[in-house]
């Protein structure tokens, strides 16, 4: 790689898009996609979901994730386990974890996910 496959963007740029699974106004904005054309190896998005939106449950076999928590309020499911998230919060998710994330409060809850693929 080199210089030329760098990337500068401003977020403004960058669509928002309701991904399959995602119900309410659960938006993501996918500001670095692993694969052809992108990084190797991160996804790396912002999420904003209305009050009500939310993720199904469901795991990844061979990806970790990051939620960092920037604005709002909402209820992390983790394995059989709720969490009420805000501003200021964070999770890693490791593979085969359950997890499901719903916005229970009454503005939009914003986070930053980091999705990395787990090599052994």
């Amino acid at each position: 790689m080199s210089a030329a496959d760098a990337v500068l963007k401003n977020i403004a740029e960058v669509p928002w898009v309701e991904s399959p699974g995602h119900h309410g106004g659960a938006l993501s904005k996918v500001l670095v996609a692993a694969g052809a054309g992108g990084s190797r190896l991160v996804d790396h998005r912002i999420s904003s979901y209305a009050p009500g939106a939310h993720v199904l449950r469901h795991s990844h076999d061979a990806k970790e994730q990051i939620y960092h928590f920037l604005e709002g309020e909402g209820l992390l499911e983790l394995g059989d386990t709720k969490h009420v998230v805000r501003s200021g919060d964070y999770a890693f998710i490791p593979p085969h974890v359950p997890h499901a994330l719903e916005n229970t409060g009454l503005q939009r809850l914003v986070f930053m996910v980091v999705t990395i693929p787990v090599t052994t």
